[in-house]
């Protein structure tokens, strides 16, 4: 399905959805993907009862068999001179969000997204964030319509305790980034976490 793509994996800070990033970049490559790794500075920098920076890195690079870019001068290139097919920017928190939605390109990943948009190439996203339905709502409707912005299908994961989160279904990276790359948007975009 991806036979030859060269894929962008930017992570940002949102510590409790690692535990799907392993699985994330095994599936692009057993679809036969490369795929390359981004991280925002706050993914280097934190440690959490999830993980410190260093070995979140030790992972991403493990499993990708490639270079983490954690610099914005790394990622610049990604736009002229070694472009990828798709940035994907997996998880992505309420901050990402909102600083991608308004072109602050503050961190690698989001230098990754803006130089693959500046080839006319997609960016998928997958949210992971819970103030997508408040504060942040605006900027997920902004990003909804923006060309050449795509969506990993996302739900409220916890509608009763935190009404206002939404987070992608990650295992449908895969036929997310396939629909991406074909400039479409996998439906239904808006899914229940009881269809999970």
């Amino acid at each position: 399905m991806l036979q030859g793509k060269r894929i962008g994996l930017g992570v940002t800070a949102s510590h409790c959805t690692y535990e799907e990033l392993v699985p994330m970049i095994n599936a692009l490559k057993s679809a036969g993907a490369t795929v390359i790794p981004f991280i925002t500075h706050s993914v280097l920098t934190a440690n959490t009862r999830f993980g410190t920076g260093k070995e979140w890195i030790e992972k991403l690079e493990k499993a990708t068999g490639e270079k983490v870019i954690s610099t914005i001068v790394e990622a610049e290139p990604f736009g002229p001179k070694t472009p990828v097919d798709c940035m994907i920017i997996a998880p992505l928190t309420g901050n990402s969000m909102s600083k991608f939605a308004n072109a602050a390109t503050d961190s690698p990943v989001l230098m990754a997204a803006k130089a693959t948009l500046r080839n006319n190439s997609p960016v998928l996203l997958g949210v992971s964030t819970n103030d997508a339905l408040s504060l942040n709502g605006p900027n997920l409707m902004k990003l909804l319509h923006t060309k050449n912005i795509y969506f990993i299908p996302f739900g409220q994961d916890d509608p009763y305790k935190k009404p206002n989160s939404l987070i992608s279904d990650f295992k449908k990276i895969v036929p997310a980034t396939v629909a991406a790359i074909n400039k479409e948007q996998l439906q239904p975009i808006l899914i229940s976490y009881d269809e999970k």
